[in-house]
């Protein structure tokens, strides 16, 4: 009987992947967890501090819908010197991943078509078939380059939105300038709202290009859960022209209300740390990874973010991770969790040397593992 309550909406999209695996996880005894998504580093000791200060002063309430006013203004004056647009305004979220709830209820309309790429982030698809929308994907394997040609063919009267999140989850991609302008061009060209997810924006080991340069449409998207170490405090932001920010706070008052007061002042504090080293240490760890396993694996060299996307050499991704889990205590996340493909696997290093150490000794094995 219960099942006639379920709406249709919550029919159109499975549970997280990424969850199932995690389930998997919690059941073997000291696994090889390079699955996670979240750094395995401390929050700064400041943004610690910063919250500590404002639980001690009571400050549990409510903060106005757009955010704590004192964050507001310093990061508002940060944009404002980065980009120079007069009509970009900011508020903060409950995370990037309620920024981008908010987003698609705020301007996707039943049948409207958004394009993502694939490979795309896991809440990308789902978010769009929450709210009707219908998900157009853009294949850019082997590389996972951004093709603005491919785009160009894949639009028409439908389309509403294209997301583009460099650096990527699940590859670790990170969009040329040219790729960037070209697509943020053609949205202005064909007014069709960017969204530009940049959570990973510090992660970046080469120079990072945002399209709002070129299009000062574009609906920007961040946090703090990767770059400080606080994914569980829920705060992220979105920047962008008034009328879209004021269109999305409308959702905010009747769904999140506001982000954590607490967790505001905590990233306030933690806004003038300098996580550089931090940061700088996911090089190595990636190179870690490479150095282990590249030459027994197909792996496009990331260059964001704390993500690999290696191709399966045997069987399909979901079998290969079938085994790396049952056989090897080895948690990875296999492909077709965020794409329509079944043949790499998601590797994220955010994770110890040991852990790191014991994993490629896993993966070399697996490597040569016979069904």
């Amino acid at each position: 009987m219960c099942d006639s309550w379920l709406s249709e909406r919550s029919k159109s999209f499975t549970s997280s992947g990424i969850r199932k695996v995690f389930d998997l996880g919690a059941k073997l005894s000291n696994p090889i967890n390079l699955s996670i998504g979240q750094p395995d580093f401390d929050m700064p000791q400041a943004a610690r501090q910063g919250a500590i200060e404002a639980i001690n002063s009571r400050k549990s309430g409510y903060t106005p819908t757009q955010g704590l006013k004192q964050l507001i203004d310093r990061m508002q004056g940060d944009i404002d010197k980065k980009y120079g647009h007069p009509d970009r305004k900011l508020f903060i979220a409950s995370g990037t991943s309620g920024a981008l709830l908010l987003a698609a209820l705020a301007f996707v309309n039943p049948g409207d078509e958004v394009i993502l790429f694939d490979p795309y982030f896991v809440m990308y698809e789902a978010l769009v078939k929450l709210v009707g929308g219908v998900p157009v994907l853009i294949d850019t394997y082997p590389d996972f380059s951004y093709d603005v040609q491919k785009v160009a063919d894949a639009i028409t009267p439908k389309t509403k939105m294209i997301i583009l999140n460099s650096p990527a989850n699940p590859t670790g991609y990170v969009a040329t300038p040219q790729e960037t302008k070209d697509i943020a061009v053609l949205a202005k060209e064909k007014n069709i709202l960017l969204i530009s997810d940049e959570i990973y924006e510090q992660f970046c080991h080469v120079p990072f290009t945002s399209p709002a340069q070129f299009n000062d449409q574009t609906l920007v998207m961040g946090g703090f859960s990767k770059s400080h170490g606080m994914p569980g405090w829920r705060v992220g932001f979105t920047h962008g022209p008034k009328v879209l920010i004021e269109t999305m706070l409308k959702f905010q008052q009747y769904s999140f209300v506001c982000a954590p007061q607490v967790s505001q002042w905590g990233a306030l504090a933690g806004l003038d740390v300098d996580m550089s080293a931090e940061i700088a240490n996911y090089r190595r760890k990636r190179d870690m990874i490479l150095d282990g396993i590249g030459d027994l694996y197909e792996i496009a060299r990331p260059e964001g973010a704390f993500y690999m996307f290696p191709k399966a050499p045997w069987g399909t991704a979901s079998e290969f991770v079938e085994t790396a889990i049952t056989e090897y205590s080895l948690l990875i996340i296999p492909g077709n969790v965020f794409s329509a493909r079944d043949t790499n696997f998601r590797i994220s290093y955010a994770a110890s040397d040991e852990t790191i150490e014991r994993g490629i000794e896993a993966f070399r094995k697996l490597a040569k593992h016979k069904k």
